[in-house]
């Protein structure tokens, strides 16, 4: 097993298909099933290569398996902080630490681009991702956005490490 920043060489539908697996198995019950069946191929290919979002690439033998992708928040009111936009595995890649050791790479990447305090978003009613960034150590908010997927309003919830300097 091997995590990398993703090289220009990477095939962006393969990316892509770990994103659009990782959301059909992950909101499988909480993001209406028929816009879950309607992911096109390809479809996170445009903002792989977004500037100022970095990614990261797990492989195993080879094959990519899973990706994360972090950033200076693009949020103004948490200028400060890093923000991991996203960690996705293909499904059968999952329950095996995997995860974990994206995250950790992830949080690694953005202390070295000098954030002490990150954050990401959740779904609510992603119960299973949010027992894991817990037991990552980040902890939920009282910040909460949301979107309509699907047509479908969900929440999602701010969580957050904190460096423990300042404060926090």
């Amino acid at each position: 097993m091997e995590i990398r920043h993703i090289q220009e060489n990477d095939d962006r539908l393969s990316v892509s298909n770990i994103y659009e697996e990782g959301w059909k198995f992950a909101y499988r019950g909480i993001v209406p099933q028929d816009y879950l069946d309607s992911i096109p191929p390809g479809r996170w290919v445009p903002y792989l290569d977004q500037d100022g979002v970095h990614s990261l690439m797990m492989t195993e033998d080879g094959k990519l398996i899973g990706t994360s992708s972090y950033s200076r928040s693009r949020t103004a009111q948490f200028h400060d902080f890093g923000e991991i936009i996203s960690i996705y595995l293909l499904p059968e890649y999952m329950g095996r630490g995997y995860g974990r050791l994206l995250l950790e790479a992830a949080v690694k990447e953005l202390e070295k681009l000098g954030y002490e305090d990150i954050f990401l978003w959740v779904l609510a009613e992603n119960r299973n991702a949010r027992k894991f960034y817990e037991r990552c150590g980040f902890t939920p908010t009282q910040h909460y956005m949301y979107h309509e997927i699907g047509g479908k309003k969900l929440q999602e919830i701010q969580y957050c490490r904190f460096s423990g300097k300042d404060g926090h």
